[in-house]
């Protein structure tokens, strides 16, 4: 047959997609195990039945025809009165497109901010999919690496001595972080700022865990002076509203770059279905009672895992100052992310994320997902801490 592009065979950059034990947890389920599956960011309380009762509504209404590409009115306007509440920054429908998803906004962000061939930073650890992303938009993706001591995060020197040497375009940060939990404070922001605007930088903030927060304040890079004309914020409802499968996200961005957006959606996805956009228009306008009660399973499982790794001294913790994960420590056993996460499966049945998934920053370490029932989840942390032990060499 007639070979395949380039680009598309490039995506995982000739490696692992950096899914594989989750690929190999799916498999035992699928053949009827039990395992404990604390490896993707899906809430185990499932979509709240009134937003589900108002998607039907739309839909039994008739909004099942194609709906605005760029996104309702309705919507848009709904997204920029939530961005402007929680930011500060004055922002209108003309500011938002609506995408399937924070996913597809990644990649339309990195479309719109990078010629192919351009290169586009990210800060390792990052979230899987980051440098797929940027690949698949054509551009060529340079990770930034950060220390565990300094809670990952990263600092203007590194960041501008990564633009200079690798002529950037962009950079994609992630605040709260996936997959470290760490929520990046002002100083840390205000560098990402300075840098973006001594290189001129598009920055690109990926701000879906922007309700989970445990310790610290959300910023959104946009409010920070300077820095609105040259920010793409990716939103989501998956993780603040538990409609992971709805595919509904957002991009809040300059009017013109949203204008040249819309012309990327009528030519790739066409537009995100009216009745789920219906239902994201009823969700929002609960406010922020319905929001709290779907993060507070994690604000509850974070208490219950400080406790518990508290009592011992083998597995460190990164900060869990947000979103729904924890990233241990287990450089302590010898092993590596990757080699602790597959005898932690083969042994208990119990699924997490390699470090290494994350990138090379992350080594050495597991991201797990709080996402089970409470007494799941501290009894498999439990086993977590107690397999670390029998692992961990004599003295």
């Amino acid at each position: 047959m007639p070979h395949l592009s380039s680009r598309i065979t490039s995506i995982n950059g000739g490696g692992s997609d950096g899914w594989d034990v989750f690929y190999r947890a799916r498999a035992m389920v699928a053949a009827g195990e039990p395992v404990i599956e604390l490896t993707i960011g899906e809430h185990d309380i499932g979509t709240d039945p009134a937003i589900l009762d108002a998607m039907h509504r739309a839909a039994r209404a008739g909004h099942t025809g194609y709906a605005s590409v760029p996104g309702t009115p309705a919507l848009r306007d709904s997204v920029a009165a939530r961005i402007t509440q929680h930011t500060g920054i004055p922002t209108g429908r003309d500011n938002v497109l609506i995408t399937p998803g924070g996913q597809a906004a990644l990649f339309a962000a990195h479309v719109a901010c990078c010629d192919p061939g351009d290169r586009a930073l990210f800060i390792d650890p990052y979230y899987a999919t980051y440098p797929g992303t940027i690949r698949a938009a054509g551009a060529v993706p340079h990770a930034i690496p950060t220390r565990a001591a300094d809670n990952f995060l990263p600092d203007r020197e590194t960041l501008s001595n990564a633009a200079i040497a690798h002529n950037a375009t962009s950079l994609l940060v992630n605040s709260p972080n996936n997959p470290t939990g760490t929520v990046y404070p002002r100083d840390a922001l205000e560098g990402i700022a300075q840098a973006a605007q001594d290189h001129d930088l598009w920055v690109i903030s990926d701000e879906v865990y922007d309700t989970q927060i445990w310790e610290g304040t959300h910023i959104s890079p946009r409010a920070l002076p300077g820095m609105e004309a040259r920010t793409l914020v990716v939103g989501s409802m998956s993780k603040s509203h538990a409609m992971t499968g709805s595919r509904l996200g957002w991009i809040v961005a300059p009017e013109p770059v949203i204008e040249k957006l819309t012309d990327l959606a009528t030519n790739t996805t066409y537009g995100v279905p009216g009745y789920i956009q219906d239902a994201a228009v009823f969700a929002l306008a609960q406010g922020d009672p319905l929001e709290d009660a779907i993060m507070a399973p994690f604000r509850r499982r974070r208490e219950l895992a400080l406790g518990i790794l508290g009592g011992q001294n083998l597995v460190g913790h990164i900060p869990c100052q947000g979103a729904m994960y924890l990233m241990l420590d287990i450089r302590g056993t010898g092993l590596s992310g990757e080699a602790f996460a597959n005898a932690l499966l083969d042994r208990h049945r119990i699924a997490v994320m390699p470090g290494e998934s994350f990138g090379t920053s992350a080594a050495g370490h597991i991201r797990v997902a709080m996402t089970v029932a409470d007494d799941a989840f501290a009894s498999a942390l439990g086993t977590i801490c107690a397999f670390a032990r029998t692992l961990a060499p004599a003295g």
